[in-house]
């Protein structure tokens, strides 16, 4: 009598949606001050590489459909590239960003700025966060990090501005010190039926915080730490298509086997300043 051969696990369907997202070119990139473990200012940068790779990045997302907004860098702000940080834009209002470092803090109003001047309601904010860096929305939810960056009664005013489900999570590894750079949302808006679906690394928090993950993601993709260490899981996905770092294979064999389209891009230079692909994107939701 032969065994009974175990069914092939069939990846479901994954449908791709357009998104809106605004990017900073990073003409004035370089490493000139350390506020992340990512970055050494007595190591070269190249500028004109940096450039060169955000490109790629942005016609990746001009080959996928879609909108992208462009905010003008400005001399002085390096960090400006990292567009995730600048806010968080959800039901057309724009909860800005109050960022913890000196080095950072101009960037705040500038992207408040440009919310204003394209049509969205600014909420000057009360607290110290860092925008779409630590907060990630999930199907009706937001995940909302803390630990290092945005404090945790950004939570709060979050909440009283969106009238959401705020999840929050702490952060313990400082390498991974935006929530961006340890968890990937791949389907924020699943089909009726589907779970919400992200990848983490569990080694990024804190034990109440990976239990809530447990809890809340149980089909969840587990990052390794290799993938981590090259900000793999700072990626983009519009449910289907999902950009993510070129080197980090072992989460691009996972996407693959739950039916996604992992498209690798090579931000490396960016990487010197603790940023990759999400880093450079900020979802623009009307």
């Amino acid at each position: 009598m032969s065994a009974t051969m175990p069914a092939p696990v069939v990846a479901p369907v994954r449908t791709p949606s357009t998104r809106t997202v605004l990017m900073c070119r990073p003409d004035f990139f370089t490493v000139s001050y350390r506020i992340n473990p990512w970055m050494h200012p007595e190591k070269p940068t190249d500028t004109s590489l940096a450039v060169i790779q955000w490109e790629a990045l942005y016609r990746t997302y001009l080959d996928l459909g879609f909108d992208v907004k462009l905010v003008d860098p400005i001399e002085g702000l390096p960090d400006m590239v990292y567009a995730a940080n600048g806010g968080f834009v959800l039901d057309n209002i724009a909860y800005g960003a109050s960022f913890t470092y000196e080095e950072r803090q101009p960037e705040g109003p500038a992207y408040m700025d440009w919310f204003r001047a394209n049509g969205y309601e600014v909420r000057v904010p009360e607290n110290v966060n860092e925008g779409e860096g630590d907060f990630l929305l999930v199907g009706d939810a937001i995940l909302a990090g803390t630990g290092f960056r945005s404090a945790s009664n950004s939570h709060e005013e979050l909440a009283a501005i969106y009238g959401r489900e705020i999840v929050t999570l702490e952060l313990v590894n400082p390498n991974f010190y935006h929530l961006d750079t340890a968890i990937a949302v791949l389907d924020p808006s699943p089909a009726p039926g589907q779970a919400a679906n992200i990848a983490y690394l569990p080694s990024a928090f804190s034990d109440s915080s990976l239990r809530v993950l447990q809890q809340r993601f149980p089909d969840a993709l587990l990052a390794t730490e290799e993938d981590a260490a090259v900000l793999g899981l700072n990626s983009y996905s519009d449910g289907y298509n999902v950009v993510i770092a070129s080197r980090a294979k072992d989460f691009e064999r996972q996407l693959r086997e739950r039916g996604y389209n992992p498209i690798g891009v090579d931000l490396s230079e960016l990487l010197l300043g603790g940023g990759g692909v999400k880093c450079c994107t900020l979802e623009l939701r009307r």
